[in-house]
């Protein structure tokens, strides 16, 4: 069996809206979009290499995938993340995106989402990690669907924004492995309790 891995960049009041670029998500007028960037480091870089060699799939929602998909290929082959963004399977769950997809490796999921992630999940291999994808993240956990949450929790607070765990989610997790970054950044891998 493969593990659900939710890979995400948190705020301290749990904001992920937004950490790489200005103009990456602007919905309900966020301008604080690029949070993040000052806080990379090779402890991160390290630990999430480590993490991330364990990934047979990602797994994406409609909203973040099409950025991606804008953002990514651009930068070149020669950029690691590219190359491994671009060469991973990749699975989008989306109602309205159509099957045929010019990024590599793209599978959209439609119909019943929870059924077919059931299904991958239930197949051996690697880890089949969320990036962003708060929506998609949150009805998996719903659904019990969630493994593990790798949260790189930044010092600092953005008062507002989209937040990973909204809506009265409610989801009891125990610490696994955590790491402090040079920059601050606790770095956090969380496994959500027995049910």
């Amino acid at each position: 069996m493969s593990k659900i891995v939710v890979v995400n960049n948190l705020s301290l009041d749990v904001v992920m809206q937004a950490p790489g670029r200005p103009d990456e998500d602007t919905r309900d007028g966020f301008d604080r979009g690029g949070w993040a960037l000052p806080y990379g480091d090779q402890v991160s870089g390290e630990f999430m290499g480590k993490h991330m060699s364990a990934t047979r799939a990602i797994l994406l929602g409609r909203r973040t995938y099409t950025d991606f998909a804008r953002f990514w290929p651009s930068r070149g082959m020669d950029n690691p993340y590219t190359a491994m963004l671009t060469n991973t399977p990749k699975y989008v769950v989306s109602s309205s995106l159509d099957a045929h997809q010019e990024w590599a490796n793209t599978t959209v999921i439609g119909g019943d989402p929870l059924t077919r992630i059931a299904e991958l999940r239930a197949e051996e291999g690697g880890n089949i990690v969320i990036m962003g994808s708060g929506e998609l993240v949150q009805s998996l956990a719903a659904a019990g669907l969630i493994d593990e949450y790798v949260l790189l929790i930044h010092p600092l607070a953005l008062g507002a924004g989209r937040r990973l765990f909204a809506g009265g989610t409610f989801e009891p997790l125990t610490l696994a492995e955590s790491v402090v970054t040079s920059t601050g950044v606790i770095i956090g891998s969380y496994r959500p309790l027995e049910r």
